[in-house]
């Protein structure tokens, strides 16, 4: 082993731990790759940023472009609203029917865009005629991995795969090349993930307000030196007695209880951080000697609202405009965003569209819980993606949140687009143009996509604009990053010397052994990778170790194709699982238990499949 690969090996290391752990987003690991790469002479100047001109990520650039031209006319919506009729059917039909629309329509246009879009048709349905989400939302994303799998277009994994693959001298892949195999994979994952939905959590249907406990406030009460509560323990006062208020936290010279014990003796100048409804509120703010903490007239009152899995930092205006309409809106956080990392002190600063964030709603993880929350200041806590804000805006102003770089409306409280019925014709038949070029072999993808852009720019169906925030900069930068990657494990001789050790491990191993651990190897990397990392890194290893045992090099392809997109059993091998798993519905457990069956049959499955090809 030279010093070169062991370079290239420590930066995978690094990049793998990065990404396991989320110490940085994905755009910033990808820029660490690009310079790691050639301030160490593993890659040439021209090679570390070839990412950035490959094929494969420009794209899935213009995908990224015609996805937001058909949301934006309507064209995703409308193919997906006769699904609200679908409420009658009983659930066994239900479940299905969604996840074979979700899949079909997922096989050409962006999954994510489409599980994005399906969330907010579920989150309407849920509320109007009592369906559970829960049962939903990991079930259509499931399907839309699944889907996306189905055509060379579907998801940014296939192209990257076969953009690769073509590099090192094997054959590209035409556009349905390997559509029956992902045809098989969906009816059977349809049917196996509608048996095992009995076990996925079922959750009850709140409005906004009952979602984010705006019914109860936390805010600090001081002790004023002619409160009767000066001298007595906790135990004997209505913070212990009454159990329509907790105590939280107690500030006393500058120093924190958190919890406070009964027995603690209350004194002057003593300031409690407790949780209550609006009438005990109104019962501590006219109670003689408390005082309510407030600001003057022209600054905002401030109260805090926090609960098991909630933590808000509730404003309003004292003198409100009688005639300006607000409503409330949620946000869901995606990757990339604008306002990951910043706190809720931060946002509002900054404003965002004119709107007031009044609560988030972390993303639910193991270390996310109520004592966390209650014990680091509100201010402090920063947004991440999966995280959903809570913001007030006035109604007319709804529609510029859609400028928000990588933020995605949940709850559809704003007014419907001014999208025509022939805009949105257009756009679909520009997406079937795109499609029937792309498929027919005419053009190639990348072509047909870039004719595709340029047709929705020049029928006004896209505003360039809405380009510029709405792309998902972060996939774009990645595979930029993890490109280089891959030439330089080809350049100083690794993905040989990777092959070499596995064809010492399979020798003597029959070809089906051989297929099936390749798949599981990046079905299980994927799990804890992006998948678009993992599909660059095995590519090349698959390729080497089907050369080296003389096989075609067809079924290995393939194996870390499928291999890179179904890794359903942790919810960071997908965007959109994370998204999912951001909703708060599910535990790691769900993906791990639900997911990991799938994976397990769908691997088994493709095993046998794959080894009919040698």
């Amino acid at each position: 082993m030279t010093v070169e690969i062991i370079l290239v090996f420590a930066i995978l290391f690094i990049t793998i731990i990065l990404f396991a752990f989320e110490i940085f987003p994905v755009d910033k690991i990808a820029i660490f790759i690009i310079v790691s790469l050639a301030i160490f002479g593993l890659v040439e100047p021209e090679e570390a940023i070839a990412g950035f001109s490959n094929s494969a990520t420009i794209t899935v650039l213009f995908l990224m472009i015609i996805a937001i031209g058909l949301e934006d006319t309507g064209v995703i919506s409308s193919l997906a609203r006769y699904l609200k009729n679908l409420h009658i059917l009983p659930f066994f039909l239900l479940l299905p029917a969604f996840m074979l629309i979700t899949a079909g329509i997922s096989a050409f246009i962006s999954t994510t865009a489409v599980v994005i879009v399906f969330i907010k048709i579920i989150s309407e349905l849920s509320k109007r005629f009592n369906l559970s989400r829960s049962k939903l939302l990991l079930p259509i994303s499931f399907a839309g991995i699944m889907g996306g799998s189905c055509t060379l277009m579907g998801t940014s994994t296939n192209l990257i795969v076969n953009s690769v693959s073509q590099n090192l001298g094997a054959e590209r892949f035409s556009f349905f090349e390997f559509s029956l195999y992902g045809a098989i994979f969906l009816g059977v994952g349809i049917v196996v993930i509608t048996i095992l939905s009995r076990w996925l959590p079922k959750d009850k249907v709140d409005s906004l307000e009952d979602e984010y406990s705006l019914s109860k406030f936390v805010t600090t009460v001081e002790i004023g030196s002619d409160s009767k509560l000066v001298g007595k323990n906790i135990e004997d006062t209505l913070f212990f007695e009454n159990s329509e208020i907790s105590l939280l936290k107690l500030t006393r010279d500058k120093k924190i209880t958190n919890a406070p014990g009964k027995y603690i003796s209350l004194r002057e100048k003593d300031k409690l951080l407790v949780l209550c409804d609006i009438e005990m509120l109104s019962e501590l703010n006219e109670a003689e000697g408390l005082i309510i903490h407030k600001k003057d007239k022209k600054s905002k009152n401030k109260m805090l609202i926090e609960d098991a899995s909630v933590t808000s930092d509730v404003e309003k205006e004292e003198e409100e405009d009688e005639n300006e309409k607000l409503s409330l809106v949620e946000l869901l956080i995606l990757p990339g965003a604008t306002l990951i990392g910043k706190t809720l002190k931060q946002i509002r600063k900054e404003t965002i569209k004119n709107a007031t964030p009044i609560a988030i709603q972390k993303r639910k993880n193991i270390r996310n819980t109520k004592e966390r929350l209650i014990r680091k200041n509100i201010q402090q806590i920063r947004i991440k993606p999966g995280d959903r804000v809570l913001v007030q805006i006035p109604s007319e102003n709804i529609r510029q949140l859609q400028s928000i770089e990588n933020v995605a409306i949940l709850r559809e409280h704003e007014p419907p687009k001014t999208s025509t019925p022939k805009k949105r014709i257009l756009a679909f038949s520009i997406l079937l143009t795109v499609i029937g070029l792309a498929a027919s072999g005419i053009l190639s993808i990348l072509i047909s996509a870039a004719l595709g852009v340029s047709l929705l720019l020049l029928t006004k169906c896209l505003e360039l604009n809405d380009v510029y925030h709405r792309v998902n900069w972060q996939v774009i930068f990645l595979l930029a990053g993890m490109i280089p990657l891959g030439i330089a494990m080809h350049n100083t001789g690794a993905d040989m010397w990777v092959s070499d050790r596995l064809l010492e491990f399979f020798k003597g191993q029959s070809n089906f052994v051989v297929i099936g651990l390749i798949f599981l190897i990046t079905m299980v990397l994927s799990g804890v990778v992006s998948n678009n990392a993992t599909a660059i890194i095995m590519t090349p290893i698959a390729i080497a170790v089907a050369s080296g045992f003389g096989l075609p090099l067809k079924p290995f392809i393939l194996a870390v194709l499928f291999g890179a997109n179904f890794s359903f059993f942790t919810p960071m091998g997908y965007q959109t699982n994370t998204l999912i798993y951001g909703m708060g519905f599910y535990k790691f457990k769900h993906f791990f238990i639900i997911g990991g069956i799938l994976s397990l049959i769908l691997w088994i499955l493709g095993t046998i499949m794959l080894s009919t090809l040698f």
